[in-house]
């Protein structure tokens, strides 16, 4: 998925790795050239459904102004990474 917004330099990238430890979803997450935030969650349906909707606000200091989301051949990530 990708987070437009003023998601950089806020803490998104942190607050999104506790929550996905938290919930046991792998993947990762990272800032992009462009100003966004980009990630890719596995896991079980709901919990990538919870972080998905999770990240449509982000943390109270982010600013998002509109998500893209699309789904991707699983690659069997157990953990989640901040890149």
């Amino acid at each position: 998925m990708l987070v437009h917004g003023r998601v950089q330099g806020v803490g998104f990238r942190a607050s999104c790795h506790g929550r996905a430890v938290d919930a046991g979803v792998g993947g990762w997450v990272r800032n992009t050239a462009g100003g966004e935030v980009e990630a890719a969650f596995e896991g079980p349906g709901p919990a990538v459904d919870a972080l998905v909707q999770w990240c449509s606000k982000g943390p109270s200091w982010a600013h998002v102004d509109g998500i893209e989301v699309t789904d991707d051949v699983p690659r069997g990530d157990a953990a989640f990474e901040i890149r």
